[in-house]
């Protein structure tokens, strides 16, 4: 079994508690979510019809300001499943990072090599890397990017956390003929919508077409094409939340900094900090029922993502103090 965030059950079997008890920061999810537009009772009575998902998927284009096509799924992580399906050989993965790709490749019998470094990725039958990089915030230049894309049979970019820093995504440079990229955007961490289940995948038309024949009919739900389509074309909320994020990480480090840790990365949706020990500092936090991520590979790297309240951030403040 694969570990995620999210699920605070380990607290709770160690500290007690119901879930409402608990501020679960071990998530990169935006804590202040978009607000549910009005859903048509034909959204969850009717299965969606293919017209309804095309429709989204021009609105994810749009968004996402690229001429590729884009398929609509049931999150990022529907994508990742699909990946091990396009192809056989030798798979290369930068991290360490989200551990499904690597894991997805591995249980589908591709040969999966992780390494550290990008260039290393070169000569790999299919290339993954995250941009920016969970956890550790990593980034890479589009222009390096399609750069790599030449040197691997198919690059994979898991854009997961790029929708609040636009300008590091590949997708604006992807067109119809692109079908050596392929690329990954989550709605729900941005939007703050996890529970919504809708993610898209971006590439040239003979890939796409054959992401979308792998994922089958009626692959996302009605309610996530109503959300998504009123999300995706909101750029003022989209602005606004980019602007409150950027402050609310910057909050975050200066609360990290005042306890002693030191930034080792991150995006504006969570921070990565070197604390010494980190199960021990995670620990700690845990007793005020304030729940973070820790990582095997790391010992001293602990991650937070962010409070959504004032209330959420006193308690953090309290906890970091004593």
């Amino acid at each position: 079994m694969r570990v995620h965030g999210g699920d605070p059950g380990e607290a709770m079997a160690r500290h007690g508690g119901a879930p409402e008890d608990w501020l679960d920061l071990s998530t990169g999810i935006n804590p202040v979510p978009y607000p549910l537009p009005e859903i048509p009772a034909r959204a969850w009575a009717a299965l969606p019809a293919e017209r309804e998902i095309a429709a989204l998927e021009r609105a994810a284009r749009t968004a996402y300001g690229t001429a590729a096509p884009s398929v609509a799924l049931a999150g990022a992580q529907a994508a990742i499943q699909i990946v091990p399906r396009l192809g056989t050989g030798a798979a290369r993965v930068l991290g360490p990072t989200y551990e499904e790709h690597a894991g997805a490749l591995a249980d589908a019998g591709w040969q999966v090599t992780q390494v550290t470094e990008r260039d290393a990725l070169a000569g790999a039958d299919l290339a993954v890397l995250v941009n920016p990089n969970n956890p550790d915030g990593r980034r890479h230049a589009p222009d390096d990017l399609l750069a790599l894309a030449g040197r691997v049979g198919l690059l994979v970019v898991d854009e997961s956390f790029a929708d609040a820093e636009p300008d590091l995504s590949l997708a604006p440079h992807l067109g119809p003929d692109s079908e050596s990229v392929l690329v990954l955007r989550s709605f729900g961490k941005f939007y703050g919508l996890a529970g919504l289940r809708l993610g898209f995948a971006l590439a040239g038309e003979g890939l796409a077409g054959a992401v979308r024949a792998a994922a089958g009919p009626w692959r996302i739900s009605g309610p996530a094409v109503a959300v998504g389509r009123a999300a995706l074309a909101d750029t003022v909320w989209q602005a606004d939340a980019r602007a409150r994020l950027a402050r609310d990480v910057a909050r975050l480090d200066a609360l990290a900094e005042e306890a002693g840790w030191c930034l080792c990365g991150g995006t504006p949706l969570f921070r990565t900090y070197e604390t010494g020990d980190a199960r021990a500092a995670q620990e700690r936090l845990a007793r005020a029922r304030i729940w973070t991520r820790a990582f095997p590979y790391a010992a001293d790297w602990l991650r937070l993502g962010l409070p959504g309240t004032e209330d959420g951030w006193t308690r953090l403040a309290r906890a970091l103090a004593d």
